[in-house]
């Protein structure tokens, strides 16, 4: 059994975030014309910097402080496919929030349509995609931890507790 645990703001960070992108989800934006509103146009903003910002804080706060919860005697190879999903999980979100930021950008100077605006905007889309794509590998690893009851589960989720082997 994996006794590394993560830290109480690590899960902060963690569980903040699923609200936080669920809260993204819902009230994303459907159609550009819905920027017209400038209130909604500058909460747009406001919480895409926002959310930028923390994610950086939690990426540097990770890093710095927080070990694998993974036991040692796990594969290289998963390993490798962990650190790919986690690392790729921050990048789509940084791709997800600087394309959203961009889109904003051009909005602001007119620039409703266009290759630029519709390249950044398929830019955009398929990171989201991808972003569900990397979620779904991840909630399938955690699952799995926790049916392997390797300490994984517990060290991240504060629900459904293991039981000892």
């Amino acid at each position: 059994m994996n006794s590394n645990n993560y830290s109480l703001l690590a899960k902060i960070f963690h569980w903040g975030f699923v609200i936080l992108f669920v809260y993204g989800v819902a009230k994303q934006v459907e159609d550009i014309a819905q920027l017209e509103d400038k209130i909604f146009f500058a909460f747009e903003i406001i919480f895409a910097i926002l959310f930028f910002s923390l994610l950086v804080i939690r990426f540097i706060y990770m890093q710095k402080t927080q070990k694998t919860s993974l036991p040692p005697d796990t594969p290289k190879l998963q390993k490798i496919a962990a650190k790919f999903v986690h690392f790729g999980m921050y990048s789509l979100l940084g791709i997800i929030v600087t394309s959203g930021l961009f889109i904003g950008y051009l909005y602001s100077l007119e620039i409703v349509e266009g290759i630029i605006m519709n390249l950044t905007i398929r830019i955009h889309e398929i990171a989201v995609n991808l972003l569900y794509l990397f979620i779904g590998v991840h909630i399938l690893a955690a699952l799995f931890h926790r049916f392997k009851k390797d300490g994984v589960w517990d060290s991240m989720v504060p629900f459904l507790k293991e039981k000892s082997k």
